[in-house]
């Protein structure tokens, strides 16, 4: 008996060790640190108007249907916002993240991609096909992506200003605001962040103090 208890002593004293290091001193370590040192992007990079948490700047919210905001890339999950209401009668049925996995031959894709086309074109006067940029059209790998390119904001401009009364040379300048340039100066591409440009916005014509 005493030879088992000495054979299983160490691996039972080092898995105990391995749990209170592992488990439980270094996660409080990182969250600690994380804390501490960047708050804001540990917390979930959370944007608050009006006192509230009303979203974050990493994920996409979906403003399709006001013509007063500019819309982001389309998302396969429609990822929002929610208020308790919607959430206590079913109406928001939770956060999700994905892509449609749809191949480029398939009929469904063309079909999704005409349909957020013709959408697009109907709600945006003198902006021909070709013109709009692919970042419009195509869905990002999470389906959550809060960002645009500079030429996917420009080209709703004119719209959000015949709808907001807000001039066009006035909305550039919170797009340029809210454009964040390639990382360490070479990789990626410029970006624009939808719902800050949009918060702008809504601050501008009144429905944020």
């Amino acid at each position: 008996m005493k030879k088992v208890i000495s054979t299983i002593k160490t691996p039972i004293l080092t898995t105990l060790v391995f749990i209170c290091i592992c488990g439980l001193f270094y996660p409080l370590l990182m969250t600690g640190l994380g804390q501490a040192i960047f708050p804001h992007q540990a917390n979930g990079s959370q944007i608050v108007a009006d006192g509230k948490v009303v979203g974050s700047s990493l994920i996409g919210q979906d403003f399709s249907g006001d013509a007063r905001f500019m819309q982001g890339r389309p998302s396969a999950v429609n990822y929002n916002m929610y208020t308790e209401s919607e959430k206590a009668d079913g109406s928001y049925t939770g956060v999700a993240s994905g892509s449609s996995n749809l191949a480029p031959s398939n009929p469904e894709l063309e079909k999704r991609v005409k349909a957020d086309m013709d959408a697009f074109l109907a709600s945006h006067e003198n902006v021909q096909a070709s013109d709009i940029p692919m970042d419009l059209l195509t869905q990002s790998g999470s389906g959550l992506d809060p960002e645009i390119s500079p030429a996917a904001a420009d080209i709703q401009l004119a719209t959000i200003s015949k709808n907001t009364q807000i001039s066009e040379d006035k909305l550039q300048e919170i797009v340029e605001k809210h454009t964040h340039g390639k990382t360490i100066g070479f990789l990626g591409e410029e970006t624009v962040n939808v719902l800050a440009v949009n918060l702008d916005i809504a601050e501008k014509i009144g429905l944020l103090n």
